[in-house]
């Protein structure tokens, strides 16, 4: 299987700034492992829309799956009570 390349936007930089390093730590590495697979068993598809999001301890990852061009990008990355906002 073909790794997937990760896209980051500049809004989720933004979003790691206020968070603490060793959470940010955390992120980080299950991000990179998005590359090898994009749809781990810990994620859930949102509803209503075609975006997943990934649980970090309280803070969530957002992201998009483009299976066609082999491509996941990372939309948001914040604490669980803003995320959805």
């Amino acid at each position: 299987m073909a790794e997937y390349r990760i896209l980051v936007r500049k809004s989720v930089h933004k979003d790691l700034d206020g968070i603490p390093k060793k959470d940010v730590r955390r992120i980080v590495k299950v991000i990179g492992a998005l590359a090898k697979n994009p749809r781990p068993t810990q994620s859930r598809k949102l509803s209503g829309e075609e975006k997943y999001r990934l649980r970090c301890g309280v803070y969530r990852v957002i992201y998009e799956i483009e299976d066609e061009e082999l491509i996941v990008c990372v939309v948001r990355a914040r604490h669980r009570k803003n995320v959805y906002r």
